[in-house]
């Protein structure tokens, strides 16, 4: 099949196109940056040390001016950390979930769990995990409400208790107490 000379013409532009796009942006991957290749957090100990470091995201949850009810995020949940910043927590209707670095804490997997977890029926289970950078909402020592929870932190600790069936856990780095 021949092609017309104003065909042929057309190919041989799309043709030149093609390479100078193709050199461009090879041109632009040339470049070569110095230094040393880093991996923090890889190896043997790849984990990071609690607490892990986060960014201060935007708040989604109402703060906490004082004692009162927490309002919960358009997914049903409230997040909450101590006073002492050392224990954060999910809050829903089901379940509180904390992360914090317990002092005595059961072996999961070769690790100590940094997770502890109670549900409204009342079961409970230590994890290991990391709840991310969640946003947070400071609580002070005092008592506050959050979808069927009574929250009550102290310097000792913190006591989550379900509104509906009474069962519950206390938490604070120290010890964990299910109920």
């Amino acid at each position: 099949m021949r092609m017309s000379p104003r065909l042929k013409s057309g190919v041989r532009v799309a043709v030149a196109a093609t390479w100078l796009v193709a050199a461009g942006s090879s041109a632009a991957c040339t470049s070569t940056v110095t230094g040393v290749a880093t991996c923090p957090g890889c190896g043997i100990d790849g984990e990071p040390e609690f607490p892990t470091p986060r960014p201060t995201p935007p708040t989604s949850t109402a703060p906490a001016d004082g004692p009162g009810t927490l309002r919960p995020n358009s997914a049903g949940y409230v997040y909450i950390e101590t006073r002492s910043g050392l224990t954060r927590c999910q809050i829903s209707a089901d379940t509180v979930g904390c992360e914090s670095d317990f002092t005595d804490s059961p072996i999961i997997d070769g690790q100590p769990a940094n997770g502890v977890e109670v549900s409204a029926s009342g079961a409970n289970r230590w994890v290991l995990g990391n709840l991310g950078a969640m946003p947070t909402v400071p609580i002070d020592y005092d008592t506050y409400h959050a979808v069927g929870w009574t929250i009550e932190a102290s310097s000792e600790g913190t006591l989550f208790t379900n509104d509906g069936t009474g069962h519950g856990m206390f938490i604070s780095t120290e010890q964990v107490e299910f109920f």
